[in-house]
This record gives C-alpha cells, structure tokens and sequence, in this order.
C-alpha cells in the first residue's frame, strides 16, 4: 500500500485563475512569470491510474498484464466501480487505452476530511415526539450508517453503545480504529462526524439510536486515495449500511470522478449516500468530488446560532473586522483591550524580533503550519495570535495538535486593511465585540455548480460551524462541511426509519424539498449554487405529503448566436399522501425578455400515484449576456410550496481551466508526486520553479503537451534544486488562453499535511 509522507503543495497559495496569456519566455529563462519552451517528458515515469473496464474487470485485467508485462495490479473493485488500480509507465498509457475492455483511466487522486445547539435548531427536539409505523420514537433505530472517514474511537462512552464494526481498507484488517499516536500523526475526525451522527452518551447525535458502522480510508494525517475511498464505498455497500457518509473530499470539480461514480453506483444500489461539499469556498467553482456525485446528497455549511467574534480597532470603532477560532486552539475569549503587532509569517525567527508579550500578534499565512505559528507566538509570550489569509477569502484553519493559545483567522482582505491602520501608529489596541448571528453561509463552504454537467450543488446546507462532538477522550468544537454532512446522514437514518420502503431517491427528496431558504446579511437570498435547496428542517422533512425530484434543476448552456431553442428537464411530482391532490408547476413570476416557460396548466394525483412532469425554457440566447442565470420553479398544492432551484449558463461559464493542484513527498529520496485538474484539457501543460525572492527562473520539474481532459497524477525526480522554499507556476494553456495557479513550495523539508497551513 502506497504510503503519503505528507503534502508540500500549498504553503502559500494564491490563486490566479483567469491571468491573461503572457506568452512564453526566451530559452534562456527569464523572471516570473514568463519561462522558456517545454522540456522533453520521461516516458519512463510510473504513475498510478484507476481503471474502468467495460464489462469482466478480471478478463480487461488479465488482458493488459499480458500486453503490458511491466504493469503491476494493486486493487480490484468489483462491487459498484467496474475496474481496477494499476502502476504503469508514462510511455504505456497510450497502449493501455486500445487494450480490449478498458473504457476509461484516470489517475488517483488524495482525500483528506472536508473538517448542542446545531441539533434542536435543525429541529431534533422536535421530532422526538413522532412516531415511526411500529409506534416507536424516531431516533435511528434499526437503521445502519457507514462512516467513511479516518476511523472511529469505538471506546468512546458516547459512540461505543451503537458501534457494530466496519474495516479498515488502510490496513486491511477489522479494526477501524482512529489512527493513535504510537502508528503515526493521530486522527479524530471520524469520530467527530459518527458523533454529531448518532451518540447516545453525555451528547446526543442527530439519530442516537442509529447503529454506526465505522470504514477507516484516511490514514495517518487523515490522508487517504481514491482506490482506498473507494473499496470503503464498496465494503459499506456489501455491507448493507442503509445510509453512508463521506465528511472528505478532494478539489476535483468533476462529475465523471471515479469515487463520484462510485456514490452513484452506491445510490443504484439503494444506499442512501450523503458527501461534504469541500471547504474550498466562497468562491464559484470550489465543489469537489465526492461531492460532485448527481445522486448522493451533496452538503454545504451553514451558521447554527453563534455569538460571533469581531475585532474592532481603538480609533476606528465602526469598523469591525470578522474572525474564526482555529480548530485545537484555545477559544478567543479576549474580554479587555490587548495591544496588536504584526509578527511577520509567525516563524521562530519573527517572533526573535518583535515584541510579543502580552499582547496579540498577527501574522500571515504561509510558509510553516499554523501549529508552528502557534507554538512560537505562544513561547514568544503572546497573548493570542491572528493569522491573515495569503490569498482571496476566508478560511477554517486547523492545529495539527493542541495548543494552549487562542488562535483565529481572518480573511486576506480584513488582515491586509488592518496592517494598514496598524501602520499609521506605532501603538494599537483591538478589542473583541460579539454579534449574536444564525442562518448565513460558512465563507468556508464550497460552491457550485458542477463542471460539465452543470449541475446544482450543494443540494442543502446544514450547521457546520462551531459544532460540539466527540472526540477520542473528550469533545471538541470544530467546523466544516464535513460536520454538516453527518446532520444529513442522521436526519435520512430518521426518514428512513419512518419510511422504511422509501428509495434513495425519495429520501433526498423529502430532505431538498423541506429545506428553508435562507439569505444574506444584507438579505438576499443565496443563489442555489451556494445554498441548494436551503437549510434543512427536519421537523417539515418528516412531514412531508409531496416529493418533488430531483430537488435542483440545470438547463445547461447556451451560446449567444444560438437560433431561438427549447430546453427541457422531467420532474417527479409525488403524492405521499392518503388523499387526492391538485398540483401546478409555477415558473418564476417575474420573466426577463429572451425567456418563455412551458408547464402543465395543472394536474390530480391520487394517494400513492406519482407523474413526470415534463418543464420546457423556450430561450433566445442572444438577448442575454454570458454568465450565470438562476431563479426558483414553484410546485404546489392546496397546502404545500416546494421550491426547485434551476440555473443555466450563457457561453462557455468561465470555471477555472487548472485546479486541485497538490504535490506529495513519497517514501523515495528526492521522489515528489503531482496532482491537478484539467477540466478542459490543455495544448499545454507545466510546472516550473522560480527563485522566491528574485523571481528568477530556475527550471521546469514537469512539461506535457496535448493533455486529454481530466486528472494528471505523476511521480516526480527533483534533483539539481537546493532545499528550501521556490514559487511555483502551474498553468494551462488552450485555444490561445493561459489560466495559472501561483503557490509557493517547499522542496527537501517535509512539513506535513497542506491542510494545516
């Protein structure tokens, strides 16, 4: 089994999707950002690609490790993804695609986890007083949950009473425990999510009479691959775990990924498969898959009721600046005014040169971990400590361990206008004031749509900041999508127990179409690419009389000189109800110029009987501008409104052309190995290093030419470069345009999981 030493990619990570094309330098090299031509590609390269067979997986792979001797076999999957994981050369990838029963290759990709009042306010305490159809309480029981995720404490007093078992695809033997200190960096996040699932102790999960099923594909570090989430998937579904759910994910915005597939092969199967959306956010695009499955439950984040901190300055009190506890750190509990200074990138050495004590430093991201940050604030003497996003947005950060420090992030724009106002004296003083806030998007949670398909995603959103749940040995507060999805996951144990005969897809349905929209601070309603359906309400979940699915709609896109076309999208509109009812199909009331919509006028469905009901745009593309467009289709009855998200583009939607960029230190000397993203392919294809400080080229570790779309994933030998930090260029170039993603890496240093920084 292929080990990970740790993810170097992502010290500094500034993101510039949409560059113009600057052209290629001269042979000689140059300063950044030009370089000079592609080097020559190493067709001895070895890299490990998940295949698809056609039809026997067993007979495809007899038939390559006959024509491809050199090749060497490491999984079968069997089960729900039809095909297998293979090493194979560079120069054989092009062989192995004319090989007999090979439909399709792609490499392996990395996983890590998407990271007591989020229960009764989703409507938990609620609910406890209906009943399912034997007249028992809803509370999970008899329903099976598969957690996928680093394992699971099954001593804990909380989890312990409802753990049945599981296996561990890591180790491969029966014992899915978290990784512990002794085997390597210790985990807790699976055993977080099976909490907010289903405890029964001095907490209480969401369905806490559930029976948890734990599969441990994230090993040391929380890092797992494809091949591994995957046979997860798989022995879950074996199994047969009525429900599962994925708190992990990658930066893949695809449809066709291989673990997405795998979701929606497990969903055919009739498992109930619930995936966090990613914690790549707030900007378009950022989903990932898992979470890019059409038919698993893909989940955002949201706010539960909080007390919010703000940072305001002593000589600007109108200006708040918003901040976010690191997960593992202390909370910020600031009650007086505390001096602020600016302690550079939170290394050792710049604490060595700045005045710390007692007060609070703000420092940049970047570099080294935030446990490093910490560490050297905390022994400098400081009294909390900031750190500032290195590019657009904000983010949930994490300690690698526990520090006894109060630490929180803040956004690359808030940080940047508050070294500013630092700037303008040489003493200033913050203090914290609180905001009682609920209902608002975590920034951290990643938005839709999908590429390719275009579909909506996420498909609800649930509390996922802040969130209380066990831990081994304790509890902790932590955030992320990846404690939204386990809501989900027991809220549908809940569905299912009261509907014992629903099918996946009703299940979703009853969760979408019971959500609550919910807006902005300024009050506009979030799009559906960043709410789906809004916020779950699981009291109105387990009322539901009607299921309208799918819950979202996408009509695809359009091209301005397009001739006037018809688009159209069937919905299921379904009477779960013991009387007949009169449903119409309202577009929205308010249509632009360009747009004509085509609906049943109404219809009756009797008790049980359920209607696909077709919806036509009629579209003339040249009225619109190019971009994203979305509103709300209403289905109604005498006594319900069910809201159907859709959206559709105007020209080629402007994704990103290169994403999901990682480079990993593998267990050889000097051996790296790459992942990014192509959702469009690219004429070309590289990544090239440069001096950090001079900008002065220094080589090209990696060069393609006619790169198919999808995932890239190599091994690479970075020899001739001197150990420490370099800016790196990794760009695309297609049809004359040039999108890039600048980071700084590190080169001879393991520092450990990106996650962290």
């Amino acid at each position: 089994m292929r080990r990970v030493w740790g993810m170097l990619a992502a010290a500094m990570v500034v993101t510039m999707l949409f560059s113009p094309y600057q052209g290629l330098a001269e042979e000689s090299g140059g300063l950044y950002p030009e370089r000079p031509p592609l080097p020559e590609i190493d067709p001895e390269q070895m890299q490990i690609v998940i295949v698809e067979a056609d039809d026997d997986p067993v007979e495809a792979m007899a038939r390559v490790q006959e024509q491809l001797p050199d090749t060497q076999v490491r999984r079968t999957f069997l089960t729900l993804f039809n095909g297998f994981s293979l090493e194979i050369k560079q120069k054989d990838i092009e062989q192995l695609q004319t090989i007999k029963g090979v439909k399709r290759i792609d490499p392996v990709a990395m996983y890590e986890p998407s990271m007591d009042e989020s229960i009764p306010f989703i409507g938990g305490n609620e609910i406890r007083s209906m009943l399912d159809e034997d007249g028992d309480r809803l509370t999970g029981e008899g329903i099976k949950i598969g957690v996928i995720d680093t394992g699971i404490d099954y001593h804990h007093p909380d989890l312990k009473k409802n753990y049945r078992g599981g296996y561990d695809v890591v180790d491969e033997d029966d014992d899915p425990m978290e990784t512990t200190k002794e085997e390597g960096v210790p985990t807790l996040h699976g055993t977080h999510v099976a909490g907010i699932i289903a405890a029964d102790g001095r907490m209480h999960g969401v369905a806490p009479d559930a029976e948890i099923y734990g599969y441990r594909a994230l090993g040391p570090t929380g890092i797992g691959t494809t091949e591994q989430v995957i046979a997860a998937i798989e022995k879950a579904v074996e199994d047969e775990v009525d429900v599962i759910n994925l708190s992990l994910g990658n930066t893949v915005n695809g449809p066709d990924w291989p673990t997405s597939v795998a979701l929606d092969k497990a969903v055919e199967a009739g498992v109930v498969a619930v995936t966090s959306n990613g914690n790549s956010g707030p900007n378009l695009w950022t989903v990932g898959s898992p979470g890019t499955s059409s038919k698993a439950i893909s989940v955002g984040a949201s706010t539960p009721p909080l007390r919010i901190p703000y940072l305001v300055l002593d000589r600007n009190e109108e200006q708040e600046w918003a901040i976010t506890p690191m997960i593992r750190a202390q909370p910020w509990d600031q009650k007086r005014e505390d001096e602020i200074v600016y302690a550079g990138l939170g290394r050792k050495e710049d604490f060595n040169n700045t005045d710390v004590k007692g007060k609070i430093a703000i420092v940049e991201r970047g570099i080294v971990t935030f446990t490093v940050k910490a560490k050297a604030a905390k022994q400098a003497g400081a009294k909390g400590l900031i750190v500032y996003n290195n590019h657009d947005g904000e983010f949930a950060g994490t300690l690698e361990e526990i520090v006894d420090l109060p630490v929180v992030s803040m956004s690359k724009e808030d940080g940047e206008a508050l070294l500013s106002e630092l700037s303008k004296t040489n003493h200033s003083r913050i203090r914290t004031v609180y905001h009682e806030e609920q209902d608002f998007i975590a920034p951290f949670s990643s938005r839709g749509p999908v590429t390719y398909s275009w579909d909506v995603k996420p498909d609800l959103v649930a509390p996922g900041v802040a969130i209380d749940s066990t831990v081994p040995k304790g509890y902790l507060d932590m955030n992320g999508t990846s404690m939204a999805a386990p809501h989900i996951a027991g809220a549908a144990a809940l569905v299912l127990q009261k509907h014992p005969d629903w099918t996946p897809d009703q299940v979703k349905a009853a969760l979408m179409n019971s959500a609550k929209l919910i807006s902005d601070r300024d009050g506009n309603v979030y799009p559906p690419h960043v709410q789906g359906t809004g916020r779950v309400d699981l009291s109105r979940a387990l009322k539901v009389e009607t299921l309208v699915y799918p819950g979202a709609v996408s009509f695809g896109k359009w091209l301005r000189d397009d001739t006037r076309i018809e688009k159209q999208v069937k919905i299921t509109v379904d009477n779960q109800s013991d009387e007949r009812k009169r449903y119409t199909v309202d577009p929205p009331f308010e249509v632009p110029d360009g747009i004509q919509w085509k609906v049943p006028f109404s219809f009756y469905l009797n008790p049980g009987e359920k209607r696909e009901v077709p919806i036509i745009m009629d579209v003339l593309p040249s009225v619109f501008e190019g971009g994203m467009y979305n509103g709300i289709i209403e289905v109604k009855s005498k006594d319900e409104i069910i809201n159907v998200p859709y959206l559709f583009f105007v020209e080629e939607p402007d994704y990103p052309r290169v994403m999901a960029f990682m480079l990993e230190h593998t267990t050889e000397e000097d051996v790296y190995q790459y992942e990014v993203y192509l959702p469009g392919g690219a004429e070309e294809f590289g990544i090239v290093l440069y001096e950090p400080d001079t900008f002065q080229f220094v080589k090209y570790i990696e060069a393609k030419k006619d790169v198919d779309r999808g995932m890239l994933e190599e091994k690479l030998e970075i020899q001739g470069v001197e150990p420490g930090v370099y800016k790196a260029l990794i760009f695309a170039r297609q049809d004359g345009k040039e999108d890039t993603i600048e980071r700084d890496i590190i080169i001879g240093q393991y520092l450990g999981p990106s996650s962290s920084r």
